[in-house]
């Protein structure tokens, strides 16, 4: 990877490790609704398909 001049690869390293730690923990706190979405996914289709009830 090209060296940008001023940056500090130990301070990038860092934040970067801070934003997938920060990803992380967004998708753990979202995976409560995971069956929920799945469910609401369900019905929707359940309800666009003609003849199926």
């Amino acid at each position: 990877m090209a060296q940008v001049g001023g940056r500090n690869r130990a301070m990038s390293w860092v934040a970067g490790v801070f934003c997938a730690g920060v990803i992380v923990a967004l998708l753990w706190l979202a995976m409560p609704m995971g069956p929920l979405l799945i469910e609401y996914a369900g019905d929707t289709l359940r309800a666009i398909v003609p003849g199926e009830r």
